[in-house]
């Protein structure tokens, strides 16, 4: 397994995940490459490589809405940021979205455990 792999089912939920494609747009929709288990309000960070363009998303962050099990969108207007490239020239590290925070009004994400008991 590569070192920039993500793993399907982690111990530790909410994981990273691999970014597939993003779509610019008055709210940006991310999808992943597999499953991301995210729930709406999960607070996430975004870490896009320069090869990948887009790069005022990069370190952007905040509450997602879940559209389905591999896309979400997130409240950025990037209707005028450079275009995402999904297929870099030299593919070395991958873009990722990785879950740092929940809304208040949720809080069910911190408290899962997923440890085999």
């Amino acid at each position: 397994m590569p070192l920039n792999a993500a793993i399907p089912f982690p111990t530790f939920q909410r994981a990273m995940r691999i970014i597939q494609s993003i779509t610019l747009g008055s709210s940006t929709i991310i999808v992943t490459t597999f499953a991301h288990q995210y729930k709406s309000g999960c607070i996430v960070r975004l870490y896009i490589p320069a090869d990948y363009g887009a790069q005022q998303l990069n370190q952007q962050f905040g509450p997602i809405t879940v559209i389905d099990a591999v896309t979400f969108s997130l409240p950025i207007d990037s209707t005028n940021f450079d275009p995402y490239n999904a297929a870099p020239i030299l593919p070395h590290d991958n873009p990722q979205v990785v879950p740092i925070a929940e809304i208040n009004s949720i809080l069910s994400e911190a408290t899962q455990n997923v440890l085999p008991y």
